[in-house]
């Protein structure tokens, strides 16, 4: 709980100094903050408060926790020089950021499905306002009345689904639900399947996994770039582990229920994906379906639960989150420069700024799965988890798509080092380059010792 109110005293505080055209205690206010909270988490390790039966900060919720603060910190850290053209609402930005990352700490740590919408809503609210907060952009506007849509869509099946359960088990609690299920496995309500499914689509919508990926190209290209990079990353994980927390504990008595459906949108949120990235012209769309594509990688934890499906998820998560922030910063330095987000803009990036340029190419291959990088391992563990059970199709499949990946990861590199471009000056602020050399290293250093989070959960 300190962590939640850590960071909504935070928000609060950066709000009043953006009040009080405070506009350089921003960042220090909120980086301060963020640090005291990861702090508490830290210290929290082996504790499993739980807060009235509604929320739990055991070593999962801890966890994963202390990775979206990471992640968050590094965000925040690529906005030197980002506000210099739209600087009337920074106060705003740092306070949305602040609210949503409350509530995915909530979703992180939920033992009641209240507490799980709950922790959704606020999370989405502050998002559907960050994609359109450039007020006079008319792609951030278009971005936001679509992720507004779609997300109220989803909130109805997920509520629904809500609604479902609790009839079937007349309460809203996961160790309830979860109790209800190994004592009446062969007797379970018929109210309660068609919940679960309508809570797998709800949540499906969230992650951005197809068939209900159809906001996310759009909302990603047309929301402020640092703002895409929060979503594609932090709000993913988040996610994600709520709805580990939910399939993976409290529904695991009828695995054998929910997982063909889950598996059918695994192979189609791989096919579709990587197929489409494969297509783009537009760097920032291709991370946009490339991030549809990981969602299924993250999905194969739930395919064959087994002891290790956390702590293989934190690992894919983290490898994931460092290696798209480091796209992402990449992507905003060279959009502030060209004005572009197309391929070409990267022809011969490796002359203008080696040092950037090395980042990004261990982002792509970390991202495409070369060994070594951190991406790697976490594909290796996904693909070893679903072979438990023998889902060879499966992991041939994934195999597959991988390979098309592979293609569309390395036009990067090979416009940044074998193409000509324009002779521009490309230089790093200072906080930009801190977050390339430190995601690089945990990049790296994942790579080659997961040993150092694989165990942790």
């Amino acid at each position: 709980m300190n962590i939640i109110i850590t960071i909504v005293v935070t928000a609060l505080a950066v709000l009043y100094a953006g009040l009080f055209k405070a506009k350089k205690a921003l960042l220090p206010l909120t980086l301060v903050g963020l640090v005291t909270a990861l702090a508490f988490a830290v210290t929290a390790w082996d504790t499993n408060i739980v807060y009235y039966g509604m929320m739990e900060m055991d070593n999962f919720a801890i966890a994963f926790s202390s990775l979206i603060i990471l992640g968050t910190i590094f965000i925040f850290l690529l906005t030197q020089n980002y506000f210099a053209e739209h600087s009337e609402n920074v106060a705003e930005y740092y306070t949305l950021i602040l609210f949503a990352l409350s509530g995915m700490v909530i979703i992180l740590s939920y033992t009641n499905m209240s507490m799980l919408f709950i922790g959704i809503e606020i999370m989405s609210v502050a998002l559907y306002i960050l994609a359109g907060i450039r007020k006079k952009d008319f792609a951030s506007n278009e971005a936001s009345l679509k992720y507004f849509l779609m997300g109220a869509f989803s909130t109805g099946f997920l509520l629904f689904g809500i609604a479902l359960i609790y009839g079937a088990t007349g309460s809203f609690s996961l160790d309830a639900i979860n109790k209800y299920l190994i004592s009446n496995h062969q007797s379970v309500s018929p109210l309660f399947y068609p919940g679960m499914i309508l809570i797998m689509v709800g949540l499906c919508f969230k992650l951005g996994a197809a068939p209900f990926h159809f906001w996310t190209p759009d909302v990603y290209e047309g929301s402020p770039s640092l703002i895409t990079a929060f979503m594609s990353t932090v709000v993913k994980t988040a996610g994600f582990a709520a709805f580990l927390r939910l399939f993976g504990g409290t529904f695991a008595p009828l695995h054998d229920f929910w997982m063909p459906p889950l598996l059918a949108i695994v192979f189609i949120t791989l096919f579709i994906g990587n197929v489409t990235a494969l297509f783009q012209k537009n760097f920032k769309r291709m991370l946009a379906y490339s991030s549809i594509s990981h969602a299924g990688y993250l999905l194969f934890s739930l395919v064959t639960l087994t002891g290790n499906s956390s702590n293989n998820v934190i690992v894919y998560a983290a490898a994931y989150t460092f290696a798209s922030i480091i796209a992402f910063a990449v992507l905003i330095l060279v959009k502030q420069k060209t004005g572009g987000d197309g391929f070409e803009s990267y022809n011969g990036l490796a002359k203008k700024n080696p040092f950037v340029a090395l980042a990004l190419t261990i982002s792509m291959l970390s991202l495409a799965g070369i060994p070594l990088t951190a991406g790697f391992i976490g594909k290796y563990l996904m693909f070893l988890n679903v072979m438990t059970e023998y889902h060879i199709y499966l992991v041939a499949f994934a195999i597959l798509n991988a390979l098309i990946g592979f293609y569309y990861y390395l036009k990067v590199i090979v416009a940044m080092y074998f193409k000509e471009g324009p002779e521009v000056e490309l230089n790093a602020p200072v906080q930009y380059k801190l977050v390339l050399i430190l995601s690089v290293i945990i990049t790296l250093v994942l790579g080659v010792y997961p040993a150092v989070i694989l165990n942790l959960i």
